[in-house]
């Protein structure tokens, strides 16, 4: 077993996310909305990336220094990055860690998915917020098609990958598709995972009135598919679980705005250019990417990566109520989400 480490609010840290690339091939208005993110914009140049090698290094302090059991790949779109199955199978050797996913678009899996299973990859969480094919195209902001996606999905599940999949549901975007995406992937036999709006970065301009609740979304479902809630499969999970009554059938809600669960978060995210965020609304990062590339031993820079979580006080989503929101905060393709 794994030591715990524990932050200043008694967390231990058992989940790290480590986005791989801050480049992706779609432009959902709530991420990387297209007037920003536009041709011109500048991306991390390579050297300014953690190196696979880098990366297995941390991966390795995270694990046996800190108790990471699990780590979620992601980006921007992590099949972006090349030869990521690579990676994957750098990180199936760590002893000690039990679990790797991947958060993905999915438009690229129907090329990776066997490639990503065969080096190790558990399963992954994929991103679509809408069945209707104007709709999902206003929102990826490239006109991708629900097809593009329903194949990835596909693929990865041939391939013997777990699949869940999440939708971002914004009020007055896409509120109107929570009922067919619940009957849809109630039929598909995959786990669909509602999440409210949220305030990550500053280039999305959220606004609280467009948040459409967890509670809102159960009501939804409940006239229609009567639901039951059902228990964690572990401490510190980050969707509240539901059950269709009288079946094994399930739904979830990732809820860090109507009801936040900082008091229980476990989980570190890397950014695409190295830097350590212990908390997704984080305005400042710890830059581990010079403490790899200097001459410090992993001993050291363990040492390091323990201070800093031992330090950790953050609880944004207790706190956004009665702080501005408007601060700057890293932005959802640095950090994966």
């Amino acid at each position: 077993m794994n030591q715990s480490v524990y932050d200043a609010l008694k967390r231990p840290l058992r989940d790290l996310r480590i986005s791989v690339t801050d480049k992706c091939n779609f432009r959902c208005t709530y991420c990387m909305p297209a007037e920003i993110f536009g041709p011109d914009y500048q991306f991390l140049p390579k050297e300014q990336l953690l190196s696979f090698d880098e990366i297995e290094r941390l991966a390795n302090i995270f694990v046996k220094d800190l108790g990471v059991q699990k780590i979620r790949i992601t980006g921007g779109e992590p099949l972006m990055r090349r030869d990521l199955p690579i990676l994957i199978q750098k990180l199936r050797n760590i002893d000690g860690l039990e679990d790797i996913a991947m958060t993905t678009n999915a438009s690229l899996l129907p090329k990776y998915a066997k490639d990503l299973k065969e080096a190790g990859l558990d399963r992954v969480s994929v991103s679509l917020d809408s069945l209707n094919d104007e709709v999902f195209g206003k929102i990826n902001g490239r006109g991708v098609t629900v097809q593009k996606v329903l194949d990835g999905i596909d693929a990865a599940s041939n391939a013997g990958l777990g699949v869940k999949i999440n939708m971002v549901v914004k009020k007055g975007m896409n509120d109107h598709e929570v009922i067919p995406m619940a009957k849809f992937f109630r039929e598909k036999g995959h786990i669909l995972r509602f999440i409210e709006y949220m305030d990550v970065g500053n280039s999305n301009n959220w606004k609280y009135d467009e948040v459409y609740t967890k509670k809102q979304i159960l009501e939804d479902i409940h006239k229609v598919m009567p639901i039951e809630p059902i228990e964690p499969n572990y401490t510190g999970e980050v969707a509240t679980r539901y059950r269709y009554i009288g079946t094994k059938e399930e739904i979830g809600v990732i809820s860090s705005v109507s009801d936040a669960f900082c008091s229980t978060c476990n989980r570190a995210r890397v950014s695409a250019e190295g830097k350590l965020f212990t908390c997704l609304f984080a305005s400042n990062g710890h830059d581990l990417r010079s403490l790899v590339r200097s001459d410090r031993n992993d001993t050291q820079l363990a040492d390091e990566v323990v201070g800093i979580w031992r330090g950790r006080r953050d609880r944004y989503s207790e706190e956004r109520g009665s702080k501005s929101v408007n601060r700057k905060k890293v932005e959802m393709s640095h950090i994966g989400g």
